[in-house]
């Protein structure tokens, strides 16, 4: 979507990479341990030599820093955080002339600033200039709350810019050159067919022409969608889901449907002029967040999962639902990724980098349905 030529995508989880090679057929699809593996022999595997990739971008997983894990739980060594340091001895050894680093916001500042420390140092010993900053994605045309960290990393001496807000609140518009609004729920799901919980076919028709800019932006030449059938759920959890209004969460349930404790949303219905929550990759169950559609008694389907995390409708995800509501959840939103990979090649080639080891026409995606985990 910025313009980069997809060389490969590496991720340890066979379902995510299923996922990949469907959508990039002519990229490498690599199911692989970045760190059991020395970077000399994943190049040599690639057939590329040190220097030659444009960008490395990549999400090392989070959990050991989410604030879904309790802080009890949370440790620096934990093994879950050990791919940042994998991450960062490839781009020693490979060289790109761009890094794009993503985790969660928290990972940024927890276990005081450690981990951001190490990425910093390091990449500036390598001659790195680096940028970081938490982004919120619902600034940038994705109709979602989801705040993240960024790294971003350039061998061309650059003070890069994090990209300029692509929309805003109503009430921040002050000029004639405001920004268009916050995308909401409806304005990004509204077209998709209506469904009773367990329905829904490989192929659908859209139930509408698109009414919202960004529907049509989503759907581009796409006639029918995939991936739009909805989880069938258990009894217990379609009585809970049935019995609640848009809006509504397991504080509103009957006393006889009562849950014990949960997540602040559990079994709860988004209305269709909110903003999405953020995606998590519990997303197919409905006492983990605010999972239920604003119209039927059901939980999102993954097209419409997808729908709210950016994916366009051409993407198409392989896997069980479950494996598929993973690798959402775990994945940076398309347009937030196009806006910074898109900045980041338009400030580096302002600053006429001269950097003839530097092809900008090279990339892998290390999973970008997971995160943008590793691109070389």
């Amino acid at each position: 979507m910025a313009g980069f030529d997809v060389v490969a995508g590496v991720d340890v989880e066979k379902k995510y990479m299923a996922t990949f090679s469907h959508n990039f057929p002519k990229a490498k699809s690599i199911e692989m341990d970045l760190s059991k593996v020395h970077p000399n022999d994943f190049m040599e595997l690639l057939g590329i030599r040190p220097g030659e990739i444009t960008l490395i971008a990549g999400g090392p997983p989070c959990q050991g820093f989410s604030k879904n894990v309790p802080r009890k739980l949370r440790y620096l060594e934990d093994p879950k955080n050990l791919l940042i340091k994998t991450f960062l001895d490839y781009c020693e050894v490979l060289k790109p002339l761009l890094v794009l680093v993503e985790n969660v916001a928290e990972m940024k500042n927890g276990f005081d600033e450690a981990y951001s420390d190490e990425i910093l140092y390091r990449l500036t010993e390598e001659g790195y200039k680096v940028t970081h900053a938490v982004l919120n994605a619902i600034d940038y045309g994705v109709p979602q709350r989801r705040r993240r960290a960024f790294f971003l990393a350039n061998r061309c001496g650059v003070e890069l810019k994090v990209p300029s807000s692509t929309h805003a609140k109503p009430a921040s518009q002050m000029s004639l050159l405001s920004l268009p609004s916050y995308v909401k729920v409806w304005d990004a799901i509204g077209d998709l067919p209506s469904l009773r919980h367990g329905e829904g076919q490989i192929l659908s028709e859209y139930s509408s022409r698109p009414f919202s800019d960004y529907q049509r932006q989503m759907r581009a030449s796409q006639a029918r969608v995939a991936n739009h059938i909805a989880r069938h759920l258990q009894p217990k959890q379609y009585e809970r889901l049935a019995s609640l209004q848009p809006g509504q969460s397991h504080k509103d349930l009957p006393t006889h449907l009562q849950v014990r404790g949960g997540y602040s949303g559990a079994y709860g219905r988004l209305t269709k002029d909110m903003l999405a929550p953020t995606i998590t990759r519990w997303v197919f169950h409905p006492g983990s967040g605010r999972w239920g559609h604003p119209v039927d008694a059901r939980v999102l389907s993954i097209r419409e999962v997808a729908r709210i995390q950016s994916f366009p409708d051409s993407f198409e995800f392989v896997g069980s639902y479950s494996q598929q509501a993973g690798q959402l959840g775990n994945a940076v939103p398309p347009l937030l990724a196009e806006r910074i990979a898109e900045s980041m090649l338009y400030q580096v080639g302002r600053s006429r980098c001269d950097n003839s080891s530097a092809n900008i026409s090279k990339e892998i995606f290390s999973s970008p349905v997971g995160s943008l985990n590793v691109t070389t």
